[in-house]
């Protein structure tokens, strides 16, 4: 499978990202297929350059993008930004559900030790 992901480059303390189309069983800096742009969060105006056709053709073969990369091409309007969306608050409410759940049991657990004290 094919994945839209970043490659890290720059030096130290000083991360400079290029996003690529690789194969997803390659390293990180490994061989990629196509370069599609470039991402650069130190800097501080146009931090992300993406070649918006090219995405758009990897996307339309099956490409998968990271979810980094998914949240930079949600920020221009690049594929399908409502479905992404949905699978991120999904994702949320699945993590609040299991922290309510756990706060629950500790409570209980709390309360069954409170009263065996008595």
């Amino acid at each position: 499978m094919v994945r839209i992901r970043m490659q890290r480059l720059g030096r130290r303390n000083r991360p400079f990202y290029r996003i690529h189309a690789i194969d997803q069983r390659s390293r990180r800096n490994g061989r990629s297929l196509e370069q599609l742009g470039w991402y650069d969060p130190v800097r501080g105006d146009d931090k992300v350059e993406i070649n918006v056709e090219r995405v758009k053709h990897w996307l339309s073969v099956g490409a998968q993008p990271s979810e980094t990369v998914r949240d930079l091409l949600a920020k221009h309007g690049v594929g399908d930004v409502a479905a992404w969306e949905s699978e991120r608050k999904a994702a949320r409410d699945k993590v609040e559900a299991k922290k309510a759940a756990e706060k629950a049991a500790a409570e209980a657990a709390e309360a069954a030790k409170a009263e065996a004290a008595q």
